[in-house]
C-alpha cells in the first residue's frame, strides 16, 4: 500500500490515477490525494453517524410493530409515531428547483434510460452508442413480429419477415409523421424542393404526384451524395428519427423508396454504473470499473470480442453530421449522455484504507476518481463532448432521507473544491429507493435544489426495502402480487406528484424503473408507455433494442403537455404509501407456499452463483420455466428479504428453505451446464461458495441494516477469489515436486 494523504492507497489503483486519469486535468495526484484524505477526516465520522441512524430508526420501528401486532393499516397511530421519532419529517415550504447548466437531454427531451456495468467495456460502449438504434433491426430480432406465416428470425436474412418489418416501420413513420397525403408504402422517392436555404422535403407517391409532410416543420435536415438524397432527419416529440436511403443495399432493394433501415434516436442517456450491476470487490476490480469510465469521458475507450466467429470491435461512435433545410451545417449527438452512478454510503472499500487500516466509504472515493476522470470531458480534453452544458451528472443510490441527501450535496462541493471545478458542477440524482426518502421526497429534493437532476421510482429496491422495514409487522404477500400493493401504486404516483411540484420538468428527470424480461420485447412494447403516460420523462431498459423499442412510446406521448395535466391531480395519499403490504388473515396454500419458496431460492442462487464464482454484477437469470430475467442486488435484495420475512413469521421452517435451495441448485447447475467456466453447486453444497452465500443472505438476513446484500456478497467473493488463488499455488507447487 502507498502512503499519501494520510490514506494507504493500493498500487493498483494509485497507478492508475498517476498515469490514466490526473494527467492532463490539471490535477497534481499529491493533491487529489491529500483532498481525499481530509474529506475522509472531515467527513466519515458523519458517513458512520448517518448509518447508525438508519439502525436506530428501524429498531424502534421494529419494536412498535411488536408492541401492536394486532395493528391494521392505514393507521393514523402510525404515522404520529413515525412523526416523533424523526421518521417522517415536516415538508416546509413549497419551493422550486434552481439547477443550472443542465443538458437538454435531461431537462426538456424525454425519451429510454439505459443502466449498464461499467465494469465490463463491451456493454458499456453499446450503451454509449445506443443513442440511435435501428428500427428495421429491433423489429427484425425480437418477439415484436411473430415468427408466423414464414417470418422466422432465420440465419441469414428472411425477406418475409423483412416485409413484415418495412411495413410495421412505415406505419410507425405513418403514426408519427403522417404525410399530407398517401402513406409511407406508397412512397417511391424522397425528394428536395424549393431554393437553396428554404429546402422542402416532399415525397413521390406511386399513383403519381408529390406530397410534403403533413406537418413540414418536421423535416430537420439531410445529407445528399451526388445530388442523391442517402439521409432524411426529422424530429417529433424533441426525439430525432434518420431514414437512410439506398437503393443498392440489400434491404434498400425490396423497399420502392430505397430505404434500408429507420434509425430512431433512442437512449438519450445512460447510467454508467459502478453500483448494483457491477461485481467490484477489491482495489483491481474498482480500478477496472474506473478505467473504462476514464475511457469513455476521454473518447478512447475500445474493446474487441467475438461473436458469431467473428471479430468484434467497439469504439464511440462520432456526432451525426447534417445539413439543416436552410443550408447550415448541424450535428446531433452520436452518443447518449452518460450519468455515472456511485456507490451508496453503506460500503466501504478496503482499496484505499485510512492510516491505521480501516475502510473508507467507497461512495468518497467513487465521488473523487470518477470527478477526475470527468474533467477530460468538463475541460474538452476528449475525443467526444458528453456534457454540453458543462456538468458532471452523479446519480447517488440508496440515500435515506433529506438529511443524507444534504450529506451527499456537501461531499459534491468538498470535490468540487478538490478538483477546482465552480460550486454546483456536480449534478445529483436521488434515486427514491428506500422508504424513508419516498415519505420525505420534497425535503429531499429541497437539500439538493441547487443540484437534482433525478428522481426515479426504483421500485426493486424500494421493494427490497419495503419488506425490510416492515419486517416485524407480519408475513409479507407473495412476491409477484406486490406490484399491485396499495403502498407500491401510491409510490409511483407520488414520485411524479412531488417532482411537478417541486418544478423538477424543465430542469431534470423524473424516471420510472426496469424491463426485467429482456427476450420479451413485445409485452414490453404492449405495456411500457404506462411509464411516459404517468409524467415519466425517461424509464430504464436493459438493452440497445429495448431502447429504440421503448423510444416509441415518447412519440405516442408527449410527456411535458402529459405532466402540465398531471400537476392539476391531488398527491398520492400517504397512508397508502405507509401501509405493508401483509397477508392479515389470509392462509396460503402448500402450492403457494411452495411456488413462492422456488421462485425466490431460484433467482437467488441463479443470480449468486455467478456473482460469487464469475464476478457478474448483472445477469440474465433463467426462472423456474427458462424465461430470462434481468437480476441484480436490488432484484436479489427483494427475494432475499422475502424468505426471510416468511422465516421469521414461520410461513416456513428453515429447514424447508434448505431443502429447497438444495433442490434449485440442482436445476441452476443444468440451466448453465453449456458454460464452460461454471462451478457446479451440487450436490458437495459444503463446498460450493456461491451456495453458502445464497444460504448467509436469508438466515443472516434480519440482521442485515436495511436487508443489503454487499456485505455478504464481497465477502464470499473475496473469500472464493482467495481460495483459488491458494488452490492455484498448491496446484503449482505440485507441478514442481
Amino acid at each position: 500500500m502507498i502512503n499519501k494523504g494520510g490514506l494507504r492507497i493500493h498500487p493498483v489503483l494509485y497507478d492508475l490515477v498517476e498515469n490514466e486519469i490526473a494527467p492532463g486535468t490539471g490535477v497534481d495526484p499529491e493533491s487529489f490525494w491529500q483532498a481525499l484524505g481530509a474529506i475522509v477526516a472531515d467527513l466519515a465520522p458523519v458517513n458512520a453517524a448517518l448509518l447508525e441512524k438508519r439502525n436506530v430508526l428501524q429498531r424502534l420501528i421494529d419494536q412498535w410493530h411488536r408492541d401492536h401486532p394486532h395493528a391494521t393499516f392505514p393507521s393514523k397511530e402510525y404515522e404520529n409515531f413515525l412523526i416523533a421519532i424523526g421518521y417522517l419529517l415536516p415538508e416546509g415550504e413549497d419551493f422550486a428547483v434552481e439547477t443550472q447548466n443542465v443538458d437538454p437531454e435531461i431537462s426538456i427531451v424525454a425519451g429510454p434510460q439505459l443502466v449498464v456495468p461499467t465494469d465490463n467495456p463491451r456493454y458499456a460502449l453499446n450503451a454509449a452508442n445506443a443513442r440511435w438504434g435501428s428500427l428495421y433491426d429491433a423489429f427484425y430480432g425480437s418477439n415484436v413480429i411473430p415468427e408466423t406465416a414464414g417470418r422466422a428470425i432465420s440465419g441469414t436474412y428472411n425477406p418475409v419477415r423483412g416485409d413484415a418489418v418495412i411495413a410495421r416501420s412505415n406505419a410507425f413513420l405513418d403514426s408519427y409523421f403522417p404525410l399530407r397525403e398517401g402513406k409511407y408504402a406508397e412512397v417511391v422517392q424522397y425528394c428536395l424542393s424549393g431554393p437553396e436555404g428554404d429546402k422542402a422535403l416532399v415525397m413521390q407517391l406511386a399513383q403519381g404526384g408529390v406530397t410534403p409532410l403533413a406537418d413540414p416543420s418536421q423535416f430537420t435536415g439531410f445529407a445528399q451524395c451526388e445530388d442523391e438524397l442517402t439521409n432524411i432527419w426529422l424530429a417529433h416529440n424533441g426525439l430525432h428519427v434518420e431514414i437512410q436511403i439506398d437503393p443498392l443495399h440489400p434491404v434498400g432493394r425490396s423497399s420502392p423508396s430505397g430505404v434500408k433501415d429507420i434509425i430512431l434516436e433512442a437512449a438519450v442517456t445512460t447510467i454508467q454504473d459502478f453500483e448494483d450491476s457491477v461485481s467490484a470487490v477489491d482495489a483491481r476490480d474498482k480500478a477496472r470499473v474506473y478505467g473504462n469510465w476514464n475511457g469513455i469521458m476521454k473518447g478512447v475507450l475500445e474493446t474487441t470480442f467475438q461473436k458469431n466467429g467473428q471479430l468484434i470491435e467497439r469504439r464511440l461512435n462520432p456526432d451525426k453530421s447534417f445539413t439543416t433545410p436552410r443550408g447550415k451545417p448541424a450535428t446531433l449527438p452520436g452518443r447518449s449522455l452518460m450519468l455515472a452512478r456511485n456507490v451508496g454510503m453503506h460500503i466501504y472499500t478496503h482499496a484505499v484504507t485510512t492510516r491505521d487500516g480501516h475502510p473508507i466509504p467507497e461512495g468518497f472515493l467513487d465521488a473523487m476518481v470518477s470527478t477526475l476522470a470527468a474533467l477530460h470531458d468538463l475541460k474538452g480534453l476528449g475525443r467526444y463532448r458528453n456534457s454540453r452544458s458543462g456538468s458532471f451528472y452523479i446519480v447517488k443510490p440508496k440515500l435515506h432521507g433529506p438529511e443524507e441527501v444534504e450529506f451527499t450535496a456537501r461531499l459534491f462541493g468538498r470535490v468540487e473544491e478538490a478538483v477546482g471545478l465552480p460550486a454546483h458542477t456536480l449534478k445529483m440524482g436521488i434515486m427514491d429507493e428506500e422508504r424513508r426518502t419516498t415519505v420525505n421526497l420534497k425535503a429531499c429534493i429541497r437539500a439538493a435544489k441547487e443540484r437534482i437532476v433525478f428522481i426515479n421510482t426504483g421500485f426493486l429496491d424500494r421493494t427490497g426495502d419495503e419488506i425490510h422495514t416492515s419486517m416485524e409487522a407480519g408475513p409479507i404477500i407473495p412476491k409477484l402480487e406486490i406490484k399491485d400493493a396499495p403502498w407500491m401504486l401510491a409510490y409511483e404516483d407520488w414520485n411524479v406528484d412531488v417532482g411537478i411540484e417541486t418544478r423538477l420538468p424543465g430542469r431534470g428527470q423524473i424516471g420510472k424503473g426496469m424491463w426485467t424480461i429482456p427476450d420479451d420485447l413485445k409485452t414490453m412494447v404492449e405495456t411500457k408507455g404506462v411509464h411516459p403516460e404517468a409524467g415519466a420523462s425517461t424509464a430504464w431498459v436493459p438493452s440497445p433494442t429495448a431502447a429504440t423499442l421503448h423510444a416509441i412510446h415518447y412519440h405516442q406521448i408527449d410527456v411535458a403537455q402529459r405532466q402540465e395535466q398531471l400537476a392539476a391531480r391531488p398527491r398520492a395519499d400517504l397512508q397508502a404509501l405507509l401501509t405493508p403490504p401483509l397477508l392479515h388473515d389470509r392462509i396460503l396454500s402448500r402450492e403457494e407456499i411452495d411456488r413462492e419458496l422456488e421462485n425466490n431460492a431460484q433467482g437467488i442462487l441463479g443470480y449468486v452463483v455467478r456473482w460469487i464464482d464469475q464476478g457478474v454484477g448483472c445477469s440474465k437469470v433463467p426462472d423456474y420455466h427458462n424465461v430470462g430475467l434481468m437480476e441484480d442486488r436490488a432484484t436479489l435484495r427483494i427475494s432475499s428479504q422475502h424468505l426471510v420475512n416468511w422465516l421469521c413469521h414461520r410461513v416456513v421452517r428453515k429447514e424447508e428453505i434448505l431443502q429447497v435451495f438444495k433442490k434449485m441448485a440442482a436445476v441452476v447447475d443444468r440451466q448453465n451446464a453449456a458454460d464452460p467456466d461454471y462451478r457446479n453447486m451440487a450436490p458437495r453444497f459444503d463446498r460450493s461458495i456461491a451456495f453458502q452465500a445464497a444460504l448467509d443472505l436469508v438466515f443472516s438476513g434480519a440482521e442485515e441494516p436495511n436487508g443489503y446484500t454487499e456485505t455478504v456478497l464481497h465477502q464470499r467473493r473475496k473469500g472464493a477469489i482467495g481460495c483459488w488463488r491458494w488452490n492455484g499455488r498448491l496446484s503449482g507447487r505440485r507441478k514442481m515436486n
